[in-house]
C-alpha cells in the first residue's frame, strides 16, 4: 500500500476500517467484527468498565491455525488487541484475558510476552492476564460464554443468550470476545495490509499438511488444488474441523469454505466407515457438558447404538433430530449436521 494511503489509514477510526474491509470473526460464526465492537462500545455508554477476551482455545480437532499464527505472527495478534483496547477506551478496559490452549501456552507464551515488552505495548501488558486451557478441559470451553464461565470460576457450560457478552459478559460487564485469528486480521486492517485472505488448516490423507494463507473466497477444490493436495485416489472431505464439520464427497468441492477454514481429507476406500462414525459419536458424548438432557443422553445413546451391528435406524434418526431441535447449545446441534451429511454424501443412505 502507498505511504499516503497508510498515513490516511492512521487518521481513520479503526471501526471504519474494519467495516470497510468487511472483516468477519474467524472463530466459526462469521459474525461481523465491526458490529461486535460497536455493540461493546455502545454498552459502555452506560457501563463503567468492560473486558476483552482473546480466545486461543482452538479445541476443534484438525484445526491448528491459531498455533501457526501465534508462532509466526505474535506481534500482529498483540497489535490487534492493542487496537481493540484503544477503540473501546483504555480507561474503560479493566482487564484483558488471553486464554490459550495448554500446548500453545507452553510453546508461545514467551514469544507473546516478548512482544508485550516493547515500549508500545508496555501499558497494555499491565492489563493482560494469560490463562491456559488445561488438558482435561472440555471441548465446549472454546464456546465464548462457556469460556466466560470458566474465567469466572464457574461450571464450564454455555450461557443462555440473550444477554450477549457484548452487553453482559465477564463479571456481568460488556465483553469483547474474539479469537486469535480475528485479532491478527484486525491488525492487518489497521496497518492497511488486509487483503481478504485467511488461514486454512489442512489435514488427513494429503501430501502437504499444514496451515496456508489464501483468499477467503476460494472453494474447497481451489484450496486443495492451490496447496497441491488434490488426492490421486477416491476421497471425501470434512470441512470446518474434524468434529463439527460437514462431510462432503469429491463431487461437492465447488462450495466455498466457510466458518472455521479447515479441511480434512479421508481415503474413501481405506477409511473404516464405522470406526469413523463411532469416533465422532464418542467424541461428542465425552465432551458434552451435561447441562441439557438432550445432549447428555442423546450423544451417549447414539454412541451405544452404533456398537450394535443391526441398530434401530429409526431410533438413531429420532435421536439426531432431537439433538438438532432441542439442544441448548451449538455442540449438540452440530453433531446431527456432521452425521447426516456423512450418511447422505458418503454412505449414500437416507436418514
Amino acid at each position: 500500500m502507498p505511504k499516503k494511503l497508510r498515513k490516511k489509514n492512521k487518521r481513520r477510526n479503526i471501526l471504519e476500517l474494519i467495516t470497510e474491509a468487511g472483516l468477519v470473526g474467524r472463530g466459526g460464526a462469521s459474525f461481523p467484527v465491526a458490529k461486535k465492537w460497536k455493540l461493546v462500545k455502545e454498552a459502555l455508554k452506560t457501563r463503567k468498565v468492560a473486558y476483552i477476551v482473546v480466545n486461543g482455545a482452538e479445541g476443534e480437532p484438525g484445526v491448528e491455525k491459531d498455533a501457526y499464527i501465534l508462532k509466526n505472527y505474535p506481534e500482529e495478534v498483540i497489535n490487534g488487541v492493542y487496537l481493540a483496547n484503544q477503540f473501546l477506551g483504555n480507561q474503560k478496559i479493566k482487564k484483558i484475558y488471553f486464554f490459550l490452549n495448554h500446548s500453545y501456552w507452553e510453546k508461545y507464551l514467551v514469544q507473546l510476552q516478548k512482544v508485550l515488552s516493547q515500549r508500545k505495548y508496555q501499558s497494555l501488558a499491565k492489563k493482560i492476564i494469560f490463562t491456559a486451557k488445561s488438558k482435561d478441559l472440555l471441548y465446549i470451553s472454546g464456546e465464548e460464554t462457556a469460556l466466560l464461565n470458566y474465567l469466572e470460576g464457574r461450571k464450564i457450560e454455555p450461557r443462555l443468550k440473550p444477554p450477549y457478552p457484548t452487553e453482559q459478559g465477564l463479571f456481568n460487564a460488556p465483553t469483547l470476545v474474539n479469537n486469535v485469528e480475528t485479532f491478527h486480521d484486525v491488525s492487518l486492517v489497521g496497518r492497511g495490509k488486509f487483503d481478504d485472505k485467511r488461514f486454512y488448516s489442512i489435514n488427513g490423507a494429503v501430501r502437504q499438511r499444514g496451515v496456508f494463507r489464501l483468499p477467503a473466497t476460494l472453494t474447497i477444490e481451489d484450496v486443495l488444488r492451490q496447496t497441491d493436495n488434490i488426492p490421486d485416489f477416491p476421497f471425501f472431505v470434512q470441512v470446518g474441523g474434524e468434529a463439527a464439520g460437514e462431510v462432503l464427497n469429491s463431487d461437492q468441492l465447488e462450495r466455498p469454505i466457510e466458518d472455521a477454514g479447515a479441511i480434512t481429507v479421508y481415503d474413501l476406500e481405506h477409511t473404516d466407515k464405522n470406526k469413523l462414525l463411532s469416533h465422532w459419536l464418542n467424541f461428542f458424548a465425552a465432551q458434552s457438558c451435561g447441562n441439557c438432557v438432550t445432549c447428555r443422553e442423546g450423544t451417549y445413546r447414539l454412541a451405544e447404538l452404533v456398537k450394535q451391528k443391526n441398530h434401530d435406524q429409526k431410533v438413531f434418526t429420532d435421536l439426531l433430530t432431537n439433538l438438532a431441535e432441542s439442544s441448548f447449545c451449538a455442540l449438540g446441534r452440530s453433531l446431527p449436521f456432521t452425521i447426516k451429511s456423512y450418511y447422505i454424501n458418503i454412505l449414500k443412505k437416507k436418514i
